[in-house]
């Protein structure tokens, strides 16, 4: 015979931090998995009271056969055998429900590791989204340091501009200069000749008039001598003589005017070369420095542009180590994200199968008239656009007729932003609404209303303070009272006047400004379908009390697969 089937109760300590909502899911279906045996086993005991009242029934209808005829005989006999068939199929899937029990341990347990598995992915995507921040602000820094070097780069080639000019201009000066020098040089070299040539003739002339006086006197003192051979012509030849050595003093006497202003001419001559050896030598000295100073910042120009070909190198080579990096992070998030995926898949298959099944109890409960005990409605976990779906099979009224359901949950959830902050995927708890900062400056959230409007009621709205900015990067939870979360600003805020946000078929969440335009908006909608389709006549089994335990076994089989 059939026994219940016992219930398991975990034996994990309780946490004294608040339930996550996978935590409570499946305390959730725990519990209905419990109210279910339970009702099982008042329907396993109700069909064996059947079945033994049912034995009491046929042993009186034997004896009244085996008195009446030998046909009655034969059929008890027949009956009988069929009854030992019976009790061994009976036994049979006794055996295979040890079996399957069995099998239902090895899945709990696979589905418990898988369940930490989700965890530990979960905790390397977050690993993961964090390092993957860190390398975004490392290269925003590396795209500063080459826009400040590059800044430089140009300040140093204005700079070159400017000297180039300069030393251009010296150039010309120093052209000009060595032109002056060069005539002023054959001015010198000229003025030189012209001197010495004045000098020349001037001792010439001074020889030839010391020659003629000492000739004059050598014939003055002969005449002298000679007295006698006329005083008058004697005088008069002193007085020429005497006017001819006036002559040659005046002449004397002008050629040495002329050749002080020669001298004088010389000496000026001689301090204008100077003066412009001097300026020389100053333009040279500026000439040699100008071409030191462009050298320097020539090589320092080579230095720069060394070191701005190896900062891009390095700067490429760690964008493409970066890169690679994110693609093999996006492939690790996106296999993770499948996973969990069909970790959900399989969680929302079997709320599915726990609905069939408590369907397939209350249509045998209603056909036994037996009083079902009140149940808990199951909480689907949220998949965000996606649909999943199980086949299950329930009892048609009172018909002879049986009919497949299919049924399949719609989850779809589209959100938009127009300004910088987007919202969050919806909680379906309706613990908090979560919002982001997307944008590379901070953003004022002063006196912005969060509002929420569940299955089209009326909206509940949140107001931040006056003084609240989000910074670039980060996020903000505004948590029901419900959540039991403590008050941390700025990333977390606690809304004590609000128990919970709602939750429903429909939600939807909006961020307006103070000017009343929305600046993000976030819907959630959530649908059941439900299609039919004949099936085999299989559930004529369940004319018998075998039959229907027979079936249940198969639903348990397919609850554990």
């Amino acid at each position: 015979m059939a026994t219940a089937t016992p219930s398991r109760e975990g034996a994990r300590p309780a946490a004294s931090t608040p339930l996550s909502p996978t935590r409570i899911s499946r305390l959730q279906e725990k519990q209905d998995l419990q109210h279910l045996n339970d009702r099982l086993a008042v329907y396993i005991d109700r069909v064996r009271s059947l079945e033994l009242e049912n034995d009491r029934l046929m042993f009186k209808v034997s004896e009244k056969e085996e008195v009446s005829t030998r046909e009655v005989s034969g059929l008890k006999a027949l009956y009988e055998a069929e009854l030992a068939d019976a009790r061994r199929v009976l036994d049979e899937t006794a055996r295979e429900r040890a079996r399957l029990q069995i099998d239902l341990g090895k899945a709990q347990s696979e589905l418990d590791e898988a369940n930490r598995s989700v965890k530990k992915k979960e905790g390397d995507l977050a690993t993961a989204m964090s390092r993957a921040g860190a390398l975004e602000d490392k290269l925003n820094q590396s795209e500063a340091a080459l826009s400040t070097a590059l800044s430089h780069t140009s300040a140093l080639s204005a700079e070159l501009g400017e000297v180039k000019g300069q030393l251009a201009k010296a150039e010309d000066s120093h052209a000009v200069a060595k032109r002056q020098l060069e005539a002023e040089t054959l001015m010198r070299v000229d003025l030189e000749n012209r001197c010495q040539s004045l000098s020349e003739e001037l001792e010439f002339r001074k020889s030839m008039f010391e020659q003629e006086v000492l000739e004059s006197r050598r014939r003055q003192e002969h005449r002298i001598v000679e007295v006698d051979s006329g005083v008058r012509q004697d005088y008069e030849f002193k007085l020429a003589q005497a006017l001819q050595v006036s002559t040659c003093r005046h002449t004397l006497e002008n050629a040495k005017v002329s050749s002080d202003m020669n001298d004088k001419a010389m000496s000026s001559a001689r301090e204008e070369l100077l003066e412009s050896r001097s300026r020389i030598e100053s333009l040279s000295y500026q000439l040699s420095g100008l071409q030191k100073q462009l050298a320097a910042a020539e090589d320092r120009i080579r230095e720069l542009e060394e070191i701005l070909g190896s900062e891009r190198d390095r700067h490429r080579r760690t964008i493409e180590a970066k890169e690679a990096e994110m693609s093999d992070m996006r492939d690790r998030m996106n296999a993770q994200l499948s996973e969990y995926q069909e970790l959900l898949d399989v969680k929302l298959a079997l709320d599915m199968e726990i609905n069939a099944y408590r369907k397939l109890l209350e249509g045998e409960e209603s056909r036994l008239k037996l009083s079902p005990s009140p149940t808990s409605r199951v909480t689907v976990s949220r998949v965000s656009g996606s649909a999943s779906s199980r086949s299950t099979k329930r009892r048609r009224g009172e018909g002879d007729e049986a009919e497949e359901l299919r049924s399949e949950l719609l989850l779809s959830e589209e959100s938009s932003c127009s300004g910088a902050v987007e919202i969050s995927p919806t909680d379906m708890d309706g613990n908090a609404v979560t919002l982001s900062n997307l944008s590379q400056q901070d953003q004022s959230l002063g006196s912005w209303r969060l509002s929420r409007q569940v299955d089209g009621g009326e909206a509940i709205v949140y107001k931040f303070s006056p003084k609240y900015v989000l910074k670039v990067g980060q996020s903000v939870t505004v948590w029901a009272a419900g959540a039991a979360v403590a008050h941390s600003p700025p990333s977390d805020l606690l809304w004590k006047s609000q128990a919970s946000w709602g939750t429903g078929n429909d939600i939807i969440t909006s961020l307006t400004d103070t000017d009343g335009e929305t600046e993000a908006k976030s819907q959630r909608q959530e649908q059941c379908c439900y299609e039919g389709k004949l099936f085999y006549d299989v559930f004529d089994i369940f004319q018998t009390s075998l039959g229907r335990i027979v079936i249940w076994a198969c639903y348990r089989m397919v609850l554990c697969a």
